[in-house]
């Protein structure tokens, strides 16, 4: 397919930012931290107290826990004729108070009320993801709403509640009221770009630092063996103490992880079960104009889950915001069955979608950003 033409550059990040957003006309994209400010004065988003000083990113908000959460039988979706409510109150074991802080075991599963509501427009869906700290440590976490027939994903014109299922599958964590392990994106529209956009985007800003990248579905995302500082990734121990999730560089990495040397081989057997912390061999970039996600490659190519947090915000890696490209860091668990991964073998691919506008502050450019700029890293909890 021939690649459609690259679109001209704009002679500034003004010029990109255009006129400011109001409620009243959200445009089709992804909407940008000045819209979701917008729609929270007009009561599309509607927090339980206000919002804390960084809890609105550059294309996404935090979701914070509210005061209860439940342990529960099983995992489950409400299906389009029941409320969460409803089916918690079928399957729970029993309450737990979030106000004192509460913590949530491995191999357990919990839902947790959010403190965020929506009442969105008709033209407005949203989709939820784990912070990419969450991801880091191995916390599974995905976002439920009222007759949800799908995990993360908040049908156009919804208007009810929010909860979060929780499931930590390496380490225990304590959480609390106000913890944040979820966001969420609102979009207008499908402003995903085609495989020729990619290209034409690719040529005026290279998203991956390959010589000749992959536009299939989205961009080719590779897994680097040949290491880093002498190493090429972390393996989770099991049995360990508590990861506070509010507590930033708290934590000795030598407790919660096994380094893994860079031995030459340039390979990794994944264990089954077994969480491991690997990076991409592309510096990845996106556009301040853009937004990204991660998504897993083809699952018939190996029975391993490439990531959790898949959301990339704008100016991730990007010059405009202190970047020249950063490694897309991979939380990778092998499933059923032992699996040989080698250097440079796709292992995803991150889809682009169009920003309704340009946000007010970019990833990295004051946006309380813990991974611009990064190589091989851990999650900002430990020291």
């Amino acid at each position: 397919m021939t690649a459609a033409p690259a679109a001209p550059m704009p002679e500034s990040l003004e010029e990109m930012r255009g006129p400011a957003l109001g409620a009243a006309e959200i445009r089709d994209g992804i909407q940008p931290g000045q819209a979701i400010a917008a729609l929270t004065e007009a009561g599309a988003i509607r927090p339980a107290s206000p919002y804390a000083s960084d809890q609105i990113q550059p294309a996404s908000l935090d979701l914070r826990l509210g005061a209860r959460a439940y342990r529960v039988r099983t995992s489950f979706l409400p299906g389009r004729s029941r409320t969460v409510a409803a089916c918690v109150e079928t399957l729970a074991l029993h309450p737990i108070d979030l106000t004192q802080g509460a913590v949530l075991e491995t191999g357990c599963v919990y839902i947790a009320e959010l403190q965020e509501s929506l009442a969105l427009p008709a033209a407005l869906s949203a989709s939820a993801n784990p912070k990419s700290s969450t991801g880091r440590i191995d916390v599974f976490t995905r976002v439920i709403a009222d007759r949800a027939a799908a995990f993360d994903q908040v049908e156009p014109g919804y208007a009810g509640p929010l909860y979060a299922e929780i499931s930590p599958r390496t380490f225990p964590v304590l959480v609390r009221t106000g913890s944040r392990l979820s966001q969420i994106r609102f979009r207008r529209g499908d402003p995903r770009l085609s495989d020729a956009e990619l290209s034409a985007l690719h040529a005026r800003v290279p998203l991956v630092s390959a010589p000749a990248p992959s536009f299939q579905g989205g961009v080719a995302v590779s897994v680097d063996l040949a290491g880093f500082d002498g190493l090429i990734g972390y393996r989770g121990k099991r049995h360990t103490g508590l990861i506070d999730v509010d507590r930033p560089r708290d934590h000795a990495t030598a407790d919660f992880w096994e380094p893994l040397p860079a031995d030459g081989r340039g390979t990794l057997i994944l264990d089954p079960g077994q969480f491991y912390i690997l990076a991409s061999k592309e510096a990845v970039q996106v556009p301040p104009d853009h937004a990204a996600e991660m998504v897993p490659f083809d699952p018939l190519v190996g029975e391993f889950r490439v990531h959790y947090a898949g959301f990339f915000d704008p100016g991730f890696g990007h010059e405009a915001a202190g970047g020249t490209g950063a490694r897309a860091v991979l939380e990778v668990r092998s499933r059923d069955v032992p699996f040989l991964l080698e250097d440079g073998q796709i292992v995803g691919r991150l889809v682009y979608e169009r920003m309704a506008a340009l946000p007010e502050t970019l990833y990295g450019a004051g946006a309380g950003s813990n991974y611009q700029a990064q190589g091989l890293k851990l999650s900002k909890h430990f020291s």
